[in-house]
């Protein structure tokens, strides 16, 4: 039975995009050869089935994703992963950047790639549009978004999140008044001026169901939901951007609102925010909880058997299915699918990513009669403060650490980004490799 608000937002009368992303040149090289989206996240889960899973979970399951850099393996997922029966009428579609008679270039920003698809949008019978970005952590269920929307009458939502001064910076802040109507939106405020303009009013906070204490500021989470007509009217132009063109363009014209949330989300765009993100999971009480039962995170299904541990010490790790841990010291880390690790190393806040494939014999043998070691975490390492991508290869009495690095640098082997040693995918550290 559909679900709907108490206002008659009706959860199948409403169609959700998400955008796919662009280069993703701040988490290189985790997209040096997938898109953002596609990026491995908590061990076994990728960026984009976080927003998928709160649509699920929200009951909407007409889902369209927008690609266009490095996307074979983000299709890939998509395909292995969800698949709605002929019934429910639910799908998870992907539409990529292509040239057509009529325009040759590929996506030029977020409202671009809108604009871009609208034919296959006019298709479908819907009153409502939800844009979504996929490469953001965070539980949100979407009914709680659409309730407000058809309560006030929106044109459009903007979902907001609280934020500290010092992230105003690298966001859009948005001011609102006491009925929750945005009357400014600036994109990356840095003069102090401005920002003392836009600080939200503590008076508020309670009304607002706001928790925190000092000075905050309403943050855009890049979730936007839109009336049909409005927006097919906002992209009767040729701007590039919701965040930076649309949205600015439509306050004074349009009944444009803030849904303020109140919960953990974290904005997946550098290779800081990727790796603490995933070691705050490894946590004891980590903000985002996998464990929530009642809003699950889908993901691919795999046929692994469970992880062994061959007398490891671990403490406050993931340990994803189908890894081998041996005689290992993890502490603080996140451990992929088919991870396997050798006896006498040490892992102290490292992400691994997992392997693809169980390596053959055969090829463990070769490999070895090449000087290379074998997929995996040989014997005997010292590795902290690093990413490890998929099907890495890392031989024995390896150390790797950045202390003492500049925070960005790029080798032959690895690169160093934020602080950060990241081993790229199919990375090969020779046997005794000090970094």
């Amino acid at each position: 039975m559909p679900q709907t608000t108490r206002q008659g937002v009706n959860a199948s009368n409403v169609l959700s995009v998400i955008m796919g992303g662009g280069q993703g040149t701040r988490l290189f090289p985790l997209t040096k050869e997938r898109a953002k989206p596609a990026v491995p996240l908590a061990g076994k889960y990728r960026l984009v089935d976080i927003p998928i899973s709160n649509c699920i979970n929200s009951g909407l399951r007409r889902i369209y994703l927008l690609t266009q850099f490095n996307s074979a393996s983000l299709h890939r997922h998509i395909s292995q992963s969800y698949k709605f029966d002929q019934f429910s009428g639910g799908f998870v579609e992907i539409l990529a950047a292509e040239q057509t008679y009529a325009d040759t270039s590929w996506y030029q920003g977020t409202a671009d790639a809108v604009r871009k698809n609208e034919i296959h949008f006019r298709n479908h019978d819907w009153d409502h549009l939800l844009i979504l970005s996929g490469d953001q952590l965070y539980r949100m269920d979407f009914r709680q978004i659409l309730h407000q929307h058809g309560e006030t009458g929106a044109d459009i939502t903007i979902a907001s999140i609280p934020m500290p001064r010092a992230e105003v910076p690298s966001l859009g802040i948005l001011q609102i008044d006491a009925e929750r109507k945005i009357t400014r939106f600036v994109e990356k405020p840095t003069d102090k001026a401005v920002q003392d303009s836009l600080k939200l009013d503590p008076s508020w906070y309670e009304r607002l169901g706001i928790q925190g204490k000092g000075e905050l500021f309403l943050a855009s989470m890049g979730i936007y939901v839109f009336k049909r007509e409005i927006i097919f009217r906002l992209l009767e132009n040729s701007l590039a951007d919701f965040g930076k063109h649309i949205i600015p363009e439509a306050i004074p014209e349009n009944k444009v609102y803030s849904f303020v949330f109140e919960g953990y989300w974290e904005d997946i765009g550098t290779i800081r925010a990727f790796f603490e993100a995933n070691l705050e999971i490894a946590s004891e009480l980590p903000r985002f909880n996998f464990f929530d039962m009642s809003a699950p995170i889908f993901s691919r299904p795999r046929f692994l058997p469970g992880s062994k541990i061959n007398g490891a010490q671990i403490d406050h790790a993931v340990i994803s299915d189908g890894c081998i841990i041996n005689r290992a010291s993890i502490t603080q880390s996140i451990v992929g699918l088919r991870c396997i690790v050798g006896a006498g190393t040490v892992l102290k806040r490292t992400v691994l990513l997992g392997s693809d494939y169980y390596e053959s014999l055969e090829s463990i043998v070769e490999h070895e009669k090449a000087g290379k070691p074998r997929i995996g975490i040989g014997t005997n390492c010292r590795i902290e403060n690093t990413i490890v991508d998929k099907n890495a290869r890392i031989g024995n009495n390896v150390v790797i650490s950045p202390a003492g690095k500049p925070p960005k640098l790029d080798h032959a082997n690895y690169y160093i980004r934020d602080g950060i040693v990241i081993v790229p995918k199919n990375g090969v550290i020779p046997h005794g490799t000090v970094i």
